[in-house]
């Protein structure tokens, strides 16, 4: 097997991935480690003697069992695996790794001579993505909060009453009609341009989003 020379590769516009080699003489026993393997578990190069145990050490207990069954398999028969395994590098900390390899050559008992495969490193891959999708629920958040905060401040201005009132009787419509506040809110704030800001216009307004039949219907649309 020729050895990569695990260059870095970029799944996507940000993160680049390391994926390693490695190797394991089914006779001797001998396990060979590219650079990037050896990085990935949280080592120097040839900082360690790489060995079976030391590979399964590094995996989360919940995955050793799986991990030492699909090496197994293919030390037996040569079996192509791939799975997506969960490990500790030296340092104590968690990674994600995605693992694939098979048996290659024959030996005269007629098992596999080696098994070879790809170790690629999904941590911070899996991390960008994760990061990306809390930013955007906090960023949906911010949005309803806002929206709500506006409408707060048009019911407290049209009705004359505090900040904590007013969104007391947000609250109370919202549970009245069964109908999500940010919908009420949304429904508030996005009428107000059509209604040049009139407060006359704007209490007629509210008087019937407020009222049940409209709550109804303006969550039924939302």
């Amino acid at each position: 097997m020729t050895p990569t020379t695990g260059r870095e590769r970029t799944p996507g516009p940000c993160t680049p991935t390391r994926a390693g080699s490695f190797r394991l003489d089914v006779t001797t026993q001998h396990w060979w480690w590219s650079d990037e393997v050896y990085a990935i578990h949280g080592f120097a190069p040839h900082e360690v003697v790489p060995t079976t145990e030391l590979l399964l050490a590094h995996a989360h207990p919940d995955d050793r069992g799986t991990s030492a069954a699909e090496l197994d398999a293919a030390i037996r028969t040569g079996r192509a695996f791939s799975s997506v395994r969960r490990i500790a590098d030296a340092r104590g900390r968690a990674r994600l790794v995605a693992v694939v390899g098979e048996g290659r050559g024959r030996t005269p008992l007629g098992g596999p001579a080696e098994v070879a495969g790809y170790v690629v490193d999904l941590t911070d891959v899996v991390d960008e993505r994760a990061q990306a999708a809390a930013t955007v629920s906090i960023v949906a958040a911010a949005e309803s909060r806002s929206a709500i905060d506006q409408a707060v401040g048009v019911v407290a201005f049209v009705r004359e009453l505090d900040p904590a009132a007013a969104f007391g009787v947000l609250r109370a419509a919202s549970n009245d009609a069964n109908v999500p506040i940010r919908v009420l809110a949304r429904a508030i704030v996005d009428g107000l341009p059509t209604l040049q800001h009139d407060p006359g216009r704007v209490s007629r307004f509210l008087d019937g989003l407020l009222a049940p039949a409209h709550r109804t219907a303006a969550g039924a649309g939302a």
